[in-house]
């Protein structure tokens, strides 16, 4: 006999991005179509090939106190931060310790504190290694820090999936309070890396767009002119609630995650794979029971490369159809890495939720081999049974949530 599935609500979110230092002002400026995208002008980027990179738009260290800042990545001081804001958005849900759980994923862990300290070692030797440096690189620290402010005792875990941690990190909030082993979770991504050493990697992978004569202009998904990705560092969280918890005190809903599709290719360590993001896509329909056509609204992975983003419309359309409005906010925001899922799915629930999706950034030549009904110029408004969110890394990792209205 099938087991009835645990219907699950997004009651809260917070977030950190190169739009804004919470949910509302990265909304907004989302709407408005802003870009935070520039140019590097710290002395550290001037001899890399390419210095476009989205920073945050709120650094965390000034938002948190000075003592408890310090003795954090930067990333983690992200986690924390967004973790507070979807915690308060959620209205401080009453649970039993050992009922709420953390699940917060990330690409690259607390790669600045180790590149910084690494470089004290070489300067000045190991006695001015900071004592905090492991607990700060740990990839596991963001989960760790936030598990501890909330006393979270129903597991801290942490997927390390690339460009994909951040959904299947909600992927897998969902999981848990399905079987039963929590009733809250406080899930997403966070990453902070922009850096010479993981720039430089990316501009010698030829992955980085080297559009510096026009910033805002060079993060362009689905465009015919694209050339590339811009490195970018946020966070973004959610809390997940049996819904019948949150019908029963009260809780504002932004929607249900009904579903989600977690694959891999096996194929390449960087190349997108049609087959593996089909298979993902459909495990989410089926997992979450959504037929393609009631999918209204699709935020696309696409982070503006020239292979990525026009096999991912294929899938697309070989998926779901034609009828979805598809939008990109990579094109704003830059590539999150290992949180661009996660703000994918916060993107989608209050698509689903106000009833409008942000357009896509720069796009002004629709690639001809894109056939789908992108949004552009101006937000898009509708009434939307469900939504998709997709996500995928280097690696092979394939990630898909569905969404449903409340």
């Amino acid at each position: 006999m099938a087991r009835e599935l645990v219907e699950v609500a997004i009651t809260g979110m917070g977030a950190s991005t190169p739009l804004g230092g919470d949910v509302a002002s990265t909304w907004a400026a989302m709407l408005e179509g802003r870009s935070g995208v520039a140019v590097l002008q710290e002395e550290w980027a001037r001899e890399l090939p390419v210095r476009l990179a989205a920073r945050l738009a709120v650094d965390p260290a000034q938002v948190l106190p000075r003592v408890e800042a310090r003795k954090l990545d930067r990333c983690e001081q992200l986690a924390l931060v967004t973790a507070r804001e979807a915690w308060a958005d959620a209205g401080r849900p009453e649970v039993a310790p050992e009922r709420l759980a953390v699940v917060i994923g990330t690409g690259t862990g607390g790669v600045g504190s180790l590149l910084a300290q690494d470089d004290a070692l070489e300067r000045h030797g190991a006695r001015k290694v900071s004592p905090y440096v492991v607990t700060q690189m740990m990839a596991n620290g963001p989960a760790a820090w936030v598990s501890m402010d909330l006393g979270a005792r129903g597991g801290a875990r942490t997927p390390v999936s690339a460009c994909s941690s951040g959904a299947e990190a909600i992927a897998m909030g969902l999981d848990l309070i399905r079987l039963g082993r929590a009733d809250v979770v406080v899930a997403g991504g966070t990453e902070a890396c922009v850096e010479a050493l993981p720039m430089a990697g990316f501009a010698q992978m030829t992955a980085l767009s080297k559009r510096e004569d026009d910033p805002q202009g060079a993060s362009r998904p689905f465009d015919a002119d694209r050339d590339g990705f811009v490195l970018g560092e946020g966070a973004a969280l959610v809390v997940l609630e049996r819904a019948d918890r949150a019908r029963e005190r009260g809780a504002r809903v932004y929607a249900h995650l009904a579903g989600a599709g977690i694959t891999s290719s096996a194929l390449h360590i960087t190349a997108s794979d049609a087959d593996g993001q089909q298979r993902a896509i459909r495990q989410a329909l089926a997992d979450a029971d959504v037929d393609p056509l009631d999918v209204g609204v699709v935020h696309a992975h696409a982070t503006s490369t020239p292979a990525g983003d026009v096999v991912e419309a294929a899938v697309i359309a070989e998926t779901i159809g034609l009828h979805a409005v598809v939008t990109a906010t990579k094109s704003m925001t830059g590539h999150l890495l290992g949180a661009s899922g996660a703000l994918g799915a916060v993107v989608t629930a209050l698509a689903l939720h106000e009833g409008v999706t942000p357009p896509v950034r720069n796009l002004e030549r629709v690639d001809p081999e894109v056939k789908l009904d992108l949004v552009s110029g101006s937000p898009r408004r509708g009434t939307w049974r469900a939504g998709l969110a997709n996500s995928y890394g280097f690696g092979g990792h394939n990630v898909s949530l569905v969404l449903t209205g409340v």
